[in-house]
């Protein structure tokens, strides 16, 4: 008798052999600098905050909380360790003191007892199925403490056709198309609501040649 099939992640940009090149291609195609600085912005790092960042990729973003706040707690969780691998170098070349934990949200294994003030992702939720959505959205829920925040950056309502187009020859080629139209339908801010946070809100919009990236967030009452 056969356990469960082990679960399964989408490379960074769709295709494993793709990976070396994700960080050169987030920064030429998604104006990253522009979205990423407003991330780290609207999550507002501070001495000692705890940042868990939900598939964190090659680390670009805890790398720039980290400029941004050198004393925050970070730990960045992802299930590809083709990726890992690049973070950890990337954050040793910088002296940057961020943990790196290979595994999906739920079931990988945190330092015990810590638990995070703030819980973001980028770039992630358009890749997962509509229950993988909701499974992070309720885990987050489940680990952050009242009053704790979610801020997320995503492809989210691709509200015109230009948007749409581009989407669609775009990141539906890489990433596919049934995990990610209910992001570019604009379903993420009623799953984050669905899964018990407030104060749901949508930030900013990016257009982009990929489509438009949104950061939101939220908090647990």
């Amino acid at each position: 008798m056969t356990g469960p099939a082990p679960p399964t992640f989408t490379p960074a940009l769709g295709k494993a052999w793709l990976t070396p090149a994700y960080d050169a291609a987030i920064a030429l195609l998604t104006r990253e600098r522009v979205w990423r600085t407003a991330l780290v912005s609207c999550i507002a790092p501070r001495r000692s905050m705890r940042v868990l960042d939900i598939g964190c990729g090659t680390g670009a973003l805890l790398l720039a909380i980290n400029d941004t706040e050198p004393n925050a707690d970070l730990v960045g969780l992802d299930p590809d360790p083709a990726v890992l691998a690049r973070a950890r170098r990337k954050a040793e070349k910088r002296k940057a003191r961020i943990a790196f934990v290979e595994g999906f949200f739920g079931d990988a294994a945190l330092q015990h007892d810590w638990q995070p003030d703030v819980i973001t992702s980028s770039l992630v939720f358009h890749q997962v199925p509509m229950a993988e959505k909701r499974r992070i959205l309720s885990h987050a829920w489940g680990i952050l403490p009242g009053g704790g925040r979610l801020v997320i950056a995503d492809y989210g309502l691709q509200r015109t056709r230009l948007m749409r187009t581009l989407f669609r020859n775009t990141v539906q080629r890489l990433d596919g198309v049934a995990d990610t139209t209910p992001n570019a339908e604009g379903v993420l801010p009623l799953l984050i609501e669905q899964a018990g946070f407030d104060g749901v809100r949508e930030v900013k919009v990016y257009p982009t040649v990929t489509g438009s990236i949104s950061i939101y967030s939220a908090h647990k009452p």
